[in-house]
């Protein structure tokens, strides 16, 4: 019988992320570590998607049986959920000198760069707190980033969740949008003064009048501007950080 707080009280995908728990005994003889196991899955995101990761399509790119790959996971969400922390890697080295918004900058940064690297990353759902261990190394970190703050630590988790979504959703967006057909017949700024009537939308034409929506440049790298359009984003983020610290510093 299992005591209060025992490790067998924990679901297996933790207690496999964390070592706590070997391969099972469900399946042929062992063959294969979780390593490999989740190596195999990350290559197959790698070069075919989301959409193609299966048990029994790892399976093959591991040249053994599905039913080889129920000794290391319970099921394909296990799979996925192990490779992506797996893949997603610990946090860079943050700068051991510098101010708590130079931190979290590169924190964030970082971050961002890491989903961008395979579009696979940013088409996981999200279904649980992060429990994987390289999950909670990147939320140790950015809590680190705030350490020297006067912020109360309810506020750091609640800051660091919220441009750790911002960091997903832009990362998410950027690729759905690299993926999209364009229409040049839509072109905002020449489409909009002609549907567009100025008295019901005067402020929507007074951005397309003042250039708020051209290219800047037809031959830019997509990469480079939807990352400036996430700094820009990200420095807003760390604008209103910075009040709320300056709001603590004045209540000490």
């Amino acid at each position: 019988m299992s005591s209060p707080g025992s490790e067998d009280e924990l679901p297996r995908n933790v207690r496999l992320a964390w070592g706590l728990s070997g391969p099972g005994t469900r399946g042929p003889r062992r063959g294969l570590t979780l390593d490999q196991v989740l190596d195999a899955a990350i290559a197959v995101a790698n070069t075919e998607g989301f959409e193609a990761l299966s048990m029994s399509r790892v399976a093959k790119e591991l040249g053994f049986t599905t039913m080889s790959l129920y000794r290391y996971v319970d099921s394909k969400d296990q799979l996925v959920e192990l490779a992506w922390d797996r893949a997603i890697g610990p946090p860079p080295e943050l700068p051991s000198e510098g101010s708590w918004r130079e931190r979290l900058d590169a924190w964030a940064t970082a971050e961002y760069r890491g989903l961008r690297a395979y579009r696979w990353l940013t088409e996981h759902p999200i279904r649980t707190a992060p429990y994987w261990p390289n999950n909670m190394r990147w939320l140790d970190a950015g809590l680190g980033a705030l350490s020297e703050t006067p912020l109360d630590e309810d506020a750091k988790v609640q800051i660091v969740l919220t441009i750790s979504l911002y960091v997903i959703s832009r990362a998410r967006f950027s690729w759905e949008l690299e993926s999209t057909v364009v229409d040049h017949r839509l072109d905002y700024p020449t489409v909009m003064p002609r549907i567009l009537d100025p008295e019901k939308y005067p402020w929507v034409l007074a951005a397309v009048a003042a250039g708020a929506f051209d290219d800047d440049d037809e031959d830019d790298d997509p990469a480079a501007w939807h990352e400036q359009d996430f700094r820009f984003g990200l420095e807003r983020l760390l604008d209103g950080i910075d009040v709320l610290i300056g709001r603590s510093e004045e209540k000490r």
